[in-house]
């Protein structure tokens, strides 16, 4: 397995919408390994979810694990929110805008229809922190990111201050 470099804000690349992926290519062994690199990332960063965008592969899929031991692993290929309900604030992060944290709020309970790692039609409804997280990972597909949901002043405020982390480590 292998760590894939991820795309940081500002990054043009992150705007990209992602395309379907072909059921044919699901079970290939490249895009199987793909699957293995981008958990292998979102463990390492560390973080809990990951899209392909994020790894500059525009194509509708991502990984989550929300789970305390991160021993459950999911796939998401081409996810398509279904219904949604309710409303709840998080504060949520990302791998892509690092060191940036904000209150954003998202639909409480969640039905997702996807496929999954081997191909099969899935429907899951869930709420909470996974609904939170595959709302989030589906926005990097639709070239999206958190922080859009914030005021162009705030959004303006991040772009700053993570250049001014990046002089600071160059």
């Amino acid at each position: 397995m292998a760590i894939l470099p991820i795309l940081e804000f500002p990054d043009p690349r992150l705007r990209t919408k992602a395309a379907l992926v072909e059921a044919a290519e699901v079970t290939t062994p490249a895009f199987q390994e793909l699957i293995d690199n981008m958990f292998q990332t979102m463990y390492e960063a560390p973080g809990i979810g990951l899209a392909a965008s994020q790894v500059d592969v525009h194509k509708r899929f991502m990984v989550i694990d929300v789970s305390e031991a991160k021993d459950t692993p999911q796939v998401f290929i081409n996810p398509e929110i279904v219904t949604s309900e309710g409303g709840q604030v998080y504060q949520e992060g990302c791998l892509s805008v690092p060191g940036i944290f904000a209150d954003v709020t998202r639909a409480d309970t969640i039905t997702v229809r996807f496929l999954d790692r081997q191909g099969a039609a899935q429907e899951l409804t869930t709420d909470g922190l996974l609904a939170v997280c595959v709302q989030h990972e589906m926005d990097h597909l639709d070239g999206k990111l958190f922080i859009d949901y914030l005021s162009p002043l705030k959004r303006e405020m991040v772009r700053k201050k993570l250049a001014k982390q990046r002089k600071h480590v160059a």
